[in-house]
């Protein structure tokens, strides 16, 4: 006896149509993206996260966003001349990054992935060190209680179980819930889209849904997990799988520096009010490459790009400011040739590096040196020393 048809199986065997699943409208976020500026640089407004922004704000998310974008240029060219051993663009997420970089508060502190340039850059970190990871002369040259920004994570996923267990320890701390807000802290923790499907994040969501830890977990969806499709990673809209764990998630115009803004504040608020964890998740698109080594020409369509370049979240703030006599010809000159020393900084400070002497790869392992890295240590030193001219 035949058994009877599947109602949830389509006729390719790979379950439901996924245009019945996700919606119309939702190659573009769905009706229940939260935006406050259009692709246009219109201004609109949103019953849930509205927000009053002040002319330097605005200014602000564009001069960030502006630099930022040049950095990722600058680093991608340095790339391509052999002065980086690998590079991982931002190219079309700067508002994504900005937007919830400027969200912030001095205590809140973040984890990021490789890909944070821009939320880097809003926490006050010197560019140069992110370029030194990627030439290679370091493992990332800052410390990470100077901003409050963690150093960047190259396992995928993995720095969402490390946010979440910091948030358990400021909540312990006593720093969430207090009512100071010079004190109440929360956590912002950077993940792709792709990323969403490893076990690391679920587990986080797990733990952060509860002990209530004051987290909030952004992910830039920008559609490809390299070369996956985001249709392969998930049959849901992203941010509807919070409710699974128990938290609220938000879909958002990853696109939109100001819509980006109001979200992530508001859920940074909710964490610091003691209200636990939110999943952000900024809708949004990879305009560049994964990374310098892959070429997205080959699993991807020329015209998806194109249409994605008129959202380009810069030209709709630049757009919103002309249209509303907040800046003119001059302040974005200004903007320009600021990008343009930045770039200059970037190019000589990447080249000026110098390579890491072959013996501080000893220097800190451990805070007390052990007796087998003390071996270790000397047998390389001898090993060094057997070639003429040898400098440890």
């Amino acid at each position: 006896m035949n058994a009877p048809p599947d109602p949830a199986s389509s006729a390719s065997g790979f379950g439901p149509d996924l245009a019945e699943v996700f919606g119309p409208g939702q190659s573009d976020g769905g009706p229940e993206l939260v935006q406050l500026l259009t692709p246009e640089g219109e201004r609109v407004h949103h019953p849930e996260f509205d927000l009053d922004f002040s002319e330097e704000q605005l200014r602000g998310f564009y001069r960030d966003m502006t630099l930022v974008r040049r950095l990722d240029v600058e680093a991608t060219a340095l790339q391509r001349h052999g002065e980086l051993g690998i590079w991982a663009q931002l190219l079309g997420q700067e508002a994504a990054q900005v937007g919830a970089g400027r969200a912030l508060r001095p205590q809140d502190f973040v984890f990021p992935t490789y890909r944070e340039h821009g939320v880097a850059w809003c926490r006050g970190l010197d560019p140069l060190k992110l370029l030194g990871l990627f030439r290679g002369v370091d493992h990332g040259n800052w410390n990470p209680a100077d901003v409050n920004f963690g150093l960047y994570t190259i396992v995928i996923g993995a720095q969402t179980l490390h946010a979440t267990g910091y948030a358990m320890g400021i909540q312990r701390d006593g720093d969430v819930g207090t009512g100071d807000a010079e004190r109440d802290a929360a956590v912002l923790a950077h993940f792709g889209d792709g990323a969403s499907s490893q076990g690391d994040v679920n587990e986080a969501f797990i733990f952060a849904a509860s002990y209530n830890a004051p987290v909030v977990f952004f992910c830039q969806n920008n559609q490809w997990a390299i070369s996956e499709p985001i249709e392969r990673q998930t049959r849901i809209p992203l941010y509807q799988r919070a409710l699974g764990f128990g938290f609220p998630g938000v879909r958002v115009d990853g696109n939109d520096a100001l819509a980006t803004y109001a979200v992530t504040r508001a859920a940074l608020q909710r964490a610091r009010d003691g209200q636990g964890p939110t999943f952000v998740e900024a809708y949004t698109y990879r305009m560049g490459a994964h990374t310098t080594t892959d070429d997205p020409t080959r699993y991807r369509l020329s015209d998806d790009v194109e249409s994605w370049k008129l959202k380009d979240p810069i030209a709709r703030v630049e757009a919103y400011l002309r249209r509303n006599g907040l800046v003119d010809d001059t302040f974005i000159a200004d903007v320009a040739a600021e990008a343009d020393d930045l770039g200059h900084t970037l190019r000589e400070g990447c080249k000026a590096m110098p390579d890491p002497r072959p013996m501080a790869m000893f220097d800190h392992v451990y805070a007390e040196e052990t007796p087998e890295l003390a071996a270790q240590r000397e047998g390389f030193a001898a090993y060094l020393d057997s070639f003429e001219g040898s400098h440890a």
